[in-house]
């Protein structure tokens, strides 16, 4: 069912009408000389001018008319008394039931003050108390058979997940899949009967003024509805996660709306609202949501029965054009992905890409910056061929790139740490251009990364996080998961090591 929108009669346009019809000359005064009656007639008494009042309610009773043809894309400035009176309210019936409450909890162990200190943990010993933490979100259902889609860091390291519907039901969930980088997370539910659903519509249809209504739990006050329209398309650089494309709307989000239903006028789900910019905690009309294209395709992949979206690997790396590199090039603005560097024998290397190429559009979509390039790729299926415009000395030209699944290196088995050094509780693989992936690392990236960690571990209250890649440990190179597992369960309690985090080096000396 389609929501018509919310109008208003313009006072100002009114009374602009009502003085522009007043001021059109009688007809009297209209006539030419040659065209006025023999004086011998009795002239017609002169008609009164109509007064403000009668104008209003001409403009008002014209509005109740039934209005033109739409224009060819079915948008129309609303007007007349008549659509004063329509309502969201059957679109919300419609889809309201769909959108579900998600609590997560998780047991957090609180770091000792006197960890460390051999004296301190004789009497305190090196247990720290436990609290429970609890987050809540929301979700949408987007199959019947009871898959959920929401944010990644509404169920971050949660231990327990529940759901619940908006009849009042209440459900245990598993957790299908989930994916940091996106901030999307997939749960399933399970009951006897199908679940309301909102089907996943087209993202890239939207157009910047589009009506949108957003619908989630804010602040847990139970379940909320707020409209607004579509603000901006293709937001980056938000500072919530990885991903760089983002619908922004000024309909109201709020904490708790964060997974929530982002809906377009014929009912069909466009984003998932994940973020919000406020200084004070509230909505000030500036809230971002992820794509419904995104979502779908994180949805199939855990319909498939992946614990992690993976995404096509193109085989290359690529940057912003920035206006100085558009000018070198002769390009009339800075738009586009510029190839800094291609994987051999990979798929952008068969199809012919060369660093300093720039990427203009892929199938058909332009692309305006290099997140937009990341974001059309996600959507897209390993094994598909992707038609690629590129810009290569001074020429345009069409290519054909083969996406295939990223290499999986030379290992991929993951490893744990035991014992009780620093790196008790972190999880390690050798580095690959599909585990890279994965983790939102870069594709060329080498070593020894940490994988996971367990949040009770000393690891954790040390501050160890997932990508940290370990260079070194003791004077000893770090080169394979099972080095690291040999030097990091000997016997000592001094520790020496050099940890690289976002392409920054840090060396740590402590005594554990």
């Amino acid at each position: 069912m389609v929501a018509k929108r919310l109008p208003f009669i313009p006072v100002a346009a009114l009374v602009a009408a009502a003085f522009a019809f007043l001021a059109i000359p009688s007809l009297a005064q209209e006539k030419e000389p040659s065209q006025q009656a023999p004086a011998e007639q009795a002239a017609p008494a002169p008609k009164e001018d109509p007064g403000l009042k009668e104008v209003l309610n001409e403009l008002l009773r014209r509005g109740d008319e039934p209005a033109a043809a739409p224009a060819p894309q079915g948008r129309r400035l609303p007007f007349g008394r008549a659509e004063i009176q329509l309502s969201f309210a059957p679109l919300v019936k419609e889809t309201a039931p769909a959108v579900v409450n998600v609590y997560a909890s998780q047991q957090v162990r609180v770091r000792s003050p006197f960890a460390g200190d051999p004296f301190f943990e004789q009497f305190f010993g090196r247990q720290a108390p436990q609290r429970m933490q609890s987050s809540l979100g929301s979700g949408v259902l987007v199959d019947p058979s009871g898959v959920v889609v929401t944010n990644y860091h509404v169920i971050r390291d949660a231990d327990e997940v529940k759901v619940a519907t908006s009849d009042g039901r209440e459900f245990e969930s598993k957790v299908l899949l989930k994916d940091e980088t996106l901030d999307l997370a997939v749960l399933k539910i399970e009951s006897d009967k199908p679940f309301p659903v909102i089907p996943i519509g087209d993202s890239d249809a939207l157009e910047v003024g589009d009506l949108v209504l957003a619908i989630g739990n804010p602040f847990g006050v139970g379940q909320t509805t707020t409209s607004g329209i579509v603000s901006a398309l293709a937001r980056t650089h938000i500072g919530v996660s990885d991903f760089g494309f983002f619908i922004q709307t000024d309909a109201a989000i709020n904490p708790g709306n964060s997974g929530g239903a982002l809906i377009n006028m014929t009912g069909q789900l466009v984003g998932i609202n994940t973020a919000i910019y406020s200084r004070s905690g509230g909505s000030i009309g500036i809230g971002f949501a992820i794509p419904s294209n995104m979502v779908r395709a994180v949805a199939e992949a855990a319909r498939q029965g992946r614990d992690y979206f993976e995404r096509p690997f193109i085989g290359a790396t690529f940057e912003p054009v920035t206006a100085l590199i558009a000018e070198s090039l002769g390009m009339p603005q800075p738009t586009g992905a510029l190839v800094s560097a291609v994987v051999p024998d990979g798929p952008a290397a068969k199809a012919g890409l060369k660093p300093g190429d720039v990427v203009l559009s892929l199938n058909g979509v332009a692309v305006e910056h290099v997140e937009a390039l990341g974001y059309r790729l996600a959507t897209l299926a390993v094994g598909s061929e992707a038609t690629v415009s590129v810009l290569t000395q001074g020429e345009e030209k069409t290519v054909n790139v083969k996406l295939e699944r990223p290499p999986e290196g030379t290992s991929a088995t993951e490893v744990t740490i035991g014992g009780s050094s620093p790196f008790a509780g972190i999880k390690v693989a050798a580095l690959s251009p599909r585990l890279a992936q994965r983790l939102g690392m870069r594709s060329d990236a080498s070593g020894v990364t940490v994988v996971d960690i367990d949040r009770n571990s000393p690891a954790a209250g040390f501050g160890f996080q997932p990508r940290d890649i370990v260079r070194e440990v003791n004077g000893e190179t770090i080169d394979t998961p099972e080095k690291l597992k040999q030097v990091a369960e000997q016997d000592t309690r001094w520790w020496r090591f050099t940890v690289e985090r976002n392409g920054q080096l840090m060396r740590q000396m402590l005594r554990y």
